[in-house]
């Protein structure tokens, strides 16, 4: 949406095959860059097969509105590297091959009819639906 428009946004960081790790939502007139550090934070710990637990991912892939020193310090004091398409040197082309698993996703939940429009005043409710959403894919997964 543009600046200054009502609405709200879906933000998503998905794992390589397209299931959702972390999800929050903000106004349509916040920029994007903001809500990238409360979803860092907000990914839970996820188990492997052997050894530790972990609790970061090892790369983070984001397109041109991510492009901020201080998100790129951010990331890097975290131990997370980042692949992150600079402004006015590269085009977002590059990144494709990896935005589609996010697009897959978004397509996903739009699907849910409760999704497609927002009903609810309470930001809370809306982020209530929208993890029930990202359960339902994940479910969806597994049962495959």
């Amino acid at each position: 949406m543009d600046r200054g428009k009502k609405g709200s946004k879906i933000h998503l960081i998905t794992e390589r095959t397209g299931l959702p790790i972390s999800i929050g939502i903000s106004g349509a007139n916040l920029h994007d860059s903001q809500a990238l550090e409360p979803l860092v934070r907000g990914i839970p710990p996820i188990r492997s097969r052997r050894g530790p637990r972990h609790r970061r991912p090892a790369k983070l892939h984001g397109d041109k509105g991510y492009d901020y020193g201080h998100l790129c310090r951010w990331l890097r004091q975290r131990g997370i590297r980042h692949r992150i398409a600079r402004k006015g040197l590269e085009s977002s082309k590059r990144l494709g091959r990896h935005r589609w698993t996010i697009e897959r996703t978004m397509s996903r939940l739009a699907g849910c009819r409760r999704l497609h429009r927002r009903y609810e005043r309470k930001a809370v409710h809306f982020l209530a639906f929208t993890s029930i959403a990202c359960t339902l894919i994940c479910y969806r997964r597994l049962t495959k």
